[in-house]
């Protein structure tokens, strides 16, 4: 007997399947046939929700970013917390929680998956902007921050720490390296949003305690 589902619910179930192959495989080394397999579904049924792989990564790419923006965007509205302290638990919000998301981000940052990278990262530029956004003119209004284009300086912020980040996680890097980049990521962000110096200090410290480390030591599992 063939089961007819509703459209949304056959999509979720195609984007299911796409986000575990592409975790386990990479995103070049699965099939559009991989991923009819792991559905059961005929070729027209897959080819009428997505037109191709690419459209199908689109979709799995948006839906983990979707998850993350909508998170930090609750942490924002949470107007009885301090702004640096949002702003902290927004940015962790940000780290993927479920094992499929770990291992996606893991193929996002491999060479061979540049795509994946920046379809990743144009996306979730595009949905933690603004609400990252309040956040500085929330700042500015308390004279914590201190920038014209509040817009500009969180686009430039979140494109620094992307590559901040997967240097400081790279494998190999010594403690007193990783120490002394992290000062200067510090440094940095405190200059780009007018902010006192030693200001972000204990903020994005506490990023590094709770997400380094995890990160560092997945990516070294991966590799092994």
């Amino acid at each position: 007997m063939r089961i007819v589902k509703e459209a949304e619910e056959r999509r979720e179930e195609i984007l299911d399947a796409a986000e575990k192959l592409f975790a386990a495989r990479g995103f070049d080394n699965t099939s559009t046939g991989d991923i009819l397999e792991a559905v059961g579904i005929a070729r027209g049924t897959l080819y009428y929700h997505f037109k191709s792989k690419e459209e199908i990564l689109d979709g799995v790419i948006q839906r983990i970013t979707g998850r993350l923006t909508r998170r930090a965007g609750e942490i924002v509205r949470q107007k009885e917390l301090p702004v640096l302290e949002r702003l902290t638990k927004a940015i962790l919000s940000l780290n993927v929680e479920s094992e499929i998301g770990h291992e996606i981000m893991e193929q996002v940052h491999r060479p061979r998956n540049a795509l994946m990278h920046q379809k990743m990262q144009e996306t979730l530029l595009a949905g933690i902007n603004p609400i990252l956004t309040e956040l500085v003119e929330e700042g500015i209004q308390q004279g914590i921050c201190r920038t014209r284009y509040p817009e500009s300086v969180v686009e430039m912020a979140i494109l620094y720490a992307n590559v901040a980040f997967d240097e400081l996680n790279a494998a190999g890097l010594s403690p007193e390296r990783r120490e002394r980049k992290i000062a200067g990521f510090i440094y940095n962000m405190e200059r780009l949003m007018g902010m006192a110096e030693g200001s972000l200090q204990e903020p994005i410290m506490e990023i590094f305690r709770k997400s380094g480390t995890g990160r560092r030591e997945n990516r070294n599992r991966n590799e092994a």
